[in-house]
């Protein structure tokens, strides 16, 4: 039997030129900076998976820290102008996990879609676990030029040596490349670029139901069905490929869809509620469309 357990770790506003990307080229990331628009606040989610073969985490969601002044590089745009974070020491993966009755040192797996740091800002709970990140996430997240593309490289555990993921070209559905994580193949490891280059989604196939853990693919299950791509992917035409991969695989398989961000995410999962498409509208998706 497999469950599968919402963990809100605080909450993140973000700038609405994120949340739905605008322009092109540099003038997106430059929209995102000088927006006065806010979306949120918003959810940081993190998920538990408990799996015969061991208790699962995707995603580790926001620390704390995060209050603490010197927590964030002064010097980057990004921190100082576009994100504003609210993590209690309470709403940290690992209490949680306590309070639901799971030691952290019990958790086997814990699979980063991608380690920005609203993802990736609980490792320190996991010292006993397996970590697997993308190998292109990794390694692109690395050193000072992981930090000038605003991740956190510097706040990861020092015992960190994470398992590399590189994807074979076996097909699940429309994805063209994923790893099968359980050997009872029934959780799943897809590549899902957009957000960032090399990030990955986390497929759970119970029975006739499928689940898809989906990081940042997109803010909400809205924006994945209008293949709106937000506006820090760094190849827009990408993230709007894997969004078509993501719509495709829902209309085939039922499917619950469980982006970090999305407020409905915990509901749909508590109501068992699958990707619909009866009511889409005819238009035409564009990133510049309004939801």
């Amino acid at each position: 039997m497999i469950r599968i357990h919402a963990i809100q770790t605080g909450t993140v506003r973000i700038k609405t030129s994120q949340h739905i990307g605008r322009g092109q080229g540099v003038q997106r990331l430059l929209n995102v900076l000088t927006d006065k628009e806010w979306v949120g606040p918003v959810p940081i989610y993190a998920w538990v998976i408990e799996h015969p073969e061991g208790l699962i985490v995707v995603d580790t969601g926001e620390t704390a820290r995060t209050a603490e002044k010197s927590y964030f590089p002064r010097w980057h745009p990004f921190f100082r102008l576009s994100a504003s974070l609210s993590v209690c020491p309470d709403d940290e993966i690992g209490p949680q996990l306590c309070r639901l009755g799971i030691a952290p040192r019990d958790v086997r797996w814990v699979v980063l879609t991608h380690p920005h740091t609203d993802h990736a800002g609980g490792l320190a709970h996991f010292p006993a676990s397996e970590i697997l990140i993308a190998r292109g996430e990794y390694q692109a997240a690395r050193g000072i030029a992981g930090r000038i593309q605003g991740y956190l490289p510097n706040r990861w555990p020092t015992w960190l040596q994470p398992r590399l993921i590189d994807f074979t070209h076996q097909a699940v559905g429309p994805f063209t490349a994923s790893l099968p994580l359980t050997r009872s193949q029934d959780i799943i490891l897809l590549s899902t670029p957009g957000h960032t280059p090399h990030h990955l989604s986390v497929l759970v196939r119970d029975g006739d139901l499928s689940y898809i853990l989906a990081g940042d693919t997109s803010y909400t299950e809205h924006l994945m069905l209008k293949q709106v791509a937000d506006g820090v992917s760094p190849n827009p035409a990408i993230a709007r490929q894997t969004l078509s991969q993501l719509r495709s695989y829902a209309q085939s398989i039922p499917t619950i869809y469980l982006p970090s961000h999305d407020p409905d995410s915990a509901k749909r999962l508590a109501a068992h509620t699958t990707v619909s498409f009866s009511q889409q509208s005819s238009c035409h998706s564009s990133d510049r469309g309004v939801i």
